[in-house]
């Protein structure tokens, strides 16, 4: 059982990782156009991040997610993998990537131990997919997706954010594009975080309305099993071996069973996704370079303040500055 626990009882066991706040997308909904990235002297080093994931795993943390950015642009990665995955008590190290690096990285990194990838396809239409990613190569992504399929994973989920006037109609598409593989899909509602240009509201699109679509050529059945993190899952019958997710930070608030933290690549601590509130552990970790009883009282007396839960309001102007790269993915 973690030892870590907030102020409202939740047991803390989920640590998402971000190693780096790069990428070689500029996804529409996670970033602006012209993006200035840390100094590299303001980001954790690849030591760094290794330390804090044993101490969170010393705490009882089961599972780690690395993020970004785009973790797979990070020098080094794959032997930070390696490291953490080794770690006793760990139970599992699962990775987010946006796909382009994994023709040459997805079997390295299943060797050392990741034994999940979640990957983002918003679209599968070339065009559309530059657009929403404003740099992205669809078929260097769908290439990358197939090398994960033939590293060996115990599981590969694609995540899409479902935005309305921009990939909604692609619901059904990129649905039996997932169930054909014999791979999981998640649909994401889209998070207020950063200035991208536009307002939220006028593409959000509710989960409900995107399982409706679904269940209009599959038939569904309610899943009680879960990855350990927000997603709630459906099985689509004539293909048991897939699993179609919603993550519904709006319509479906999942605060209640919150499991999760966030460490960004500069080092700050989010308590939660949709509040500012941080622990610096970089000026800890630095301070204290052969002590962790420092840090690790922090981290206890900061989740004290993990907000009970967020209040995204799409009506409202960005209520979180910072943009979804600098938050871990």
């Amino acid at each position: 059982m973690s030892n870590l626990q907030d102020g409202f009882g939740r047991r803390i066991d989920y640590l998402r990782l971000s190693v780096t706040d790069r990428c070689d997308f500029r996804c529409v909904y996670c970033m602006a156009e012209n993006m200035t990235f840390l100094p590299r002297s303001e980001t954790l080093s690849l030591e760094e991040l290794y330390r804090l994931a044993r101490l969170f795993v010393g705490q009882g943390v089961k599972k780690i997610r690395l993020t970004g950015g785009e973790p797979l642009v990070r020098q080094g990665i794959v032997d930070l993998c390696q490291r953490i995955a080794a770690l006793p008590g760990l139970r599992e190290l699962t990775l987010t990537s946006n796909g382009s690096q994994l023709r040459k990285l997805a079997a390295p990194l299943a060797r050392v131990g990741v034994s999940r990838v979640n990957i983002s396809l918003d679209s599968l239409q070339p065009e559309r997919f530059r657009a929403l990613t404003r740099t992205g190569d669809l078929l260097q992504v769908l290439d990358g997706i197939e090398a994960a399929r033939d590293a060996g994973f115990a599981r590969i989920r694609l995540n899409t954010v479902v935005m309305r006037g921009r990939n909604l109609d692609e619901v059904p598409a990129l649905v039996d594009y997932a169930l054909e593989r014999g791979l999981d899909i998640s649909f994401i509602e889209e998070m207020p975080l950063g200035e991208v240009g536009r307002s939220r509201g006028e593409s959000y699109c509710s989960s409900d309305e995107v399982r409706a679509l679904i269940a209009s050529h599959h038939r569904l059945l309610d899943s009680t099993e879960h990855s350990g993190g927000p997603a709630r899952y459906v099985r689509p019958t004539a293909y048991p071996n897939s699993r179609i997710g919603f993550i519904s930070p709006h319509s479906h608030n999942f605060c209640a069973s919150c499991n999760r933290v966030r460490l960004t690549v500069e080092g700050k601590l989010l308590l939660c996704l949709g509040h500012d509130n941080a622990l610096d552990l970089r000026a800890l970790l630095r301070r204290f370079p052969d002590d962790d009883q420092p840090l690790l009282d922090a981290l206890h007396a900061s989740l004290q303040h993990k907000p009970q839960q967020h209040r995204f309001n799409l009506d409202a102007s960005v209520q979180v500055l910072r943009f979804m790269n600098a938050s871990g993915g």
